[in-house]
């Protein structure tokens, strides 16, 4: 681009390809803006005019301001961006700019650990549903395999590992011990990436010490809400969010739902306390739902939403491997869209490899109040719903 482009440019004003800063000392906000730029439509980021489009110039050392940039495009974004600098001795001070074309690689570009776009004139970090379509638009698909490549090693939690492998019968403390990144990359917790060892999706939310603090990995989680009413138009009264690791999720999800109340019921003299839903029941649908649902909809939450007579769970995804609602509904053989994570919640005990999920909380309900769990499945807005009635108990 040549200095009359980037005098009309200035002219122009800020707008969605253009930024103005003042200087380079405030490295965040280029930072993100370049960031932003390289995942939507490109940009063009002058530094030493205003906001209000005056020419200030940068009082810095002109040649210093351009290997700086230089080594920022290099290293300062989590992949190198492929920009072109120009600069322009002004009356006012030294121009510099920054031209950044749209960029596409494995993933989105990430400044400061986090994804940035651009949204009008704005500088934004993308909602849940942009992310998804930005990470779709870079052919991104993150299965249970995938490294997160934000991680490292060292984002996981090897007590918690350990723990893992006594609960298969393996001893961990005695005679000689395999090393501990040899043992997590056998177990599929650990990948090598380009001679680095990262985590995988599975490592991060089986055994990782923080797993939601990834872009990929931020909605990877249970959403509980409780409604003064039959539907999500009512207002929210309880809302909480199940996070961590896979089995402190699940733990999490049904404790919250314990705390919405009991009531009594009565069999002749004898008093029973019983929650809104038989436990058992909804701990099946909870497990079947982070066991199958789909992680490549990153932008998804799993949702637990109970309102004034039924409790939905909602699970990002289509049915797995071919399944359909009447196979579910019939038991039908044991298939699994995610087989690590499957296999941990077997170990950990949280689910069985029975098919026998869907005749537990039919036999769980009908026992509980004489009704049924439905299904409801929906392979082009991909969910899976599982809905459970809360009224008439019977005695």
């Amino acid at each position: 681009m040549e200095w009359t482009d980037v005098l009309n440019r200035i002219a122009a004003g800020e707008d969605q390809f253009t930024e103005f800063k003042p200087h380079f000392r405030d490295k965040d906000k280029v930072g993100k803006t370049i960031c932003a730029f390289a995942n939507t439509e490109g940009g063009l980021v002058v530094l030493g005019v205003s906001d209000a489009r005056q020419v200030i110039g940068v009082a810095e050392d002109s040649e210093q301001v351009q290997e700086r940039l230089t080594s920022f495009l290099q290293t300062g974004c989590s992949s190198p961006v492929s920009a072109r600098l120009g600069r322009h001795e002004d009356p006012g001070g030294w121009i510099h700019w920054i031209e950044v074309p749209r960029q596409r690689g494995f993933e989105p570009m990430r400044y400061d650990s986090r994804v940035w776009v651009r949204r009008g004139r704005s500088t934004v970090e993308p909602s849940p549903s942009e992310l998804q379509d930005l990470y779709n638009l870079f052919g991104y698909i993150l299965t249970e395999e995938r490294a997160i490549e934000a991680a490292s090693s060292g984002d996981i939690d090897f007590g918690t590992f350990r723990a893992f492998l006594r609960q298969l019968g393996i001893e961990t403390t005695e005679g000689p011990q395999p090393h501990a990144d040899d043992d997590l990359r056998n177990r599929s917790v650990l990948v090598d990436v380009g001679g680095q060892l990262r985590p995988t999706l599975y490592g991060v939310l089986a055994f990782g010490a923080e797993p939601q603090r990834y872009p990929q990995t931020a909605n990877f989680r249970i959403e509980c809400a409780a409604y003064a009413g039959a539907d999500r138009a009512a207002p929210p009264l309880v809302v909480t969010g199940a996070t961590g690791r896979l089995d402190e999720q699940l733990t999490r999800a049904l404790a919250w739902f314990q705390t919405l109340g009991r009531f009594e019921t009565y069999r002749e003299l004898l008093r029973t306390d019983r929650y809104l839903l038989p436990i058992e029941a909804l701990r099946e649908a909870l497990t079947n739902a982070v066991a199958h649902r789909d992680y490549a909809i990153t932008g998804s939450k799993i949702q637990l939403d109970v309102f004034e007579d039924s409790a939905e769970l909602t699970s990002p995804g289509s049915l797995p491997n071919h399944m359909t609602p009447d196979s579910v509904r019939a038991g039908g053989s044991a298939r699994s869209r995610n087989e690590s994570i499957a296999n941990y919640l077997l170990t950990m005990r949280f689910m069985e490899q029975r098919a026998r999920g869907w005749p537990l909380m039919r036999a769980a309900m009908r026992d509980f109040n004489g009704t049924e769990p439905e299904l409801d499945h929906d392979a082009d807005a991909r969910f899976v719903r599982v809905t459970f009635r809360l009224g008439g108990t019977s005695q």
